[in-house]
């Protein structure tokens, strides 16, 4: 699924026909599709106005006010359905796993992946400008996939292949050491930098080695 996709949009102008009845969660969607559309086209949340939202469906401003609240709702609502997507290339890359180091492997190449080919939507997801949201997109939208994440972990640890840990630290670690990679590649596309999947393996090597270690004694 590309997020360059471009959406349908009424005439310049053009007043959109009267929503008939059971329209009105088709008419949400196409709202939320506008929106990621011109965050992906602006790269900056914003510079995006509920009334271009409202230009770009072919409604008026108070119209896209019925189904959100203000655009902060707007933007976690795209965020959520990024989040959606994400979580199931995810899911499905670790699905062939033979092991739990195996799939956190395929979890970080895939995290990595998605957020090369589809820059923009990662930039809103983890590197936009969060006044406002907190760490809502996060803690709502993302909390399942970070929450697979956990749960990888500690399959690993419940298995007797990783030590006993704090699973929750442990994403975390993992997560931020994926993030870097693919923020910084996002950020810097003109630096040489190695292969995706080698990058992975560098920066996600430590945590798998103390995961496997023994304790100290």
């Amino acid at each position: 699924m590309s997020w360059r996709r471009l959406h349908p949009r009424a005439p310049s102008g053009g007043a959109r026909p009267r929503a008939r009845r059971g329209e009105g969660e088709l008419l949400r969607h196409e709202i939320i599709d506008a929106a990621e559309q011109l965050l992906i086209e602006t790269g900056d949340e914003r510079t995006v106005s509920i009334r271009a939202i409202a230009q770009a469906v072919g409604v008026s401003p108070p119209a896209v006010y019925l189904h959100f609240p203000d655009k902060e709702s707007l933007i976690y609502a795209v965020c959520a359905k990024q989040f959606a997507i994400f979580d199931a290339e995810l899911e499905a890359a670790a699905a062939p796993a033979t092991d739990s180091t195996d799939e956190l492997r395929r979890r970080g190449r895939a995290y990595a992946q998605f957020g090369l080919a589809h820059r923009e939507a990662y930039r809103i997801m983890f590197m936009g400008h969060p006044e406002g949201r907190a760490d809502e997109t996060v803690v709502g939208a993302g909390s399942v996939a970070f929450q697979h994440l956990v749960d990888a972990v500690q399959r690993g640890i419940d298995g007797g292949e990783f030590r006993a840990v704090d699973p929750v630290q442990a994403a975390i670690g993992i997560w931020t050491a994926v993030h870097g990679i693919t923020s910084l590649r996002i950020s810097l596309p003109f630096f040489p930098w190695p292969d995706v999947a080698a990058l992975v393996e560098l920066a996600c090597g430590p945590h798998l080695s103390v995961l496997r270690s023994a304790p100290a004694e």
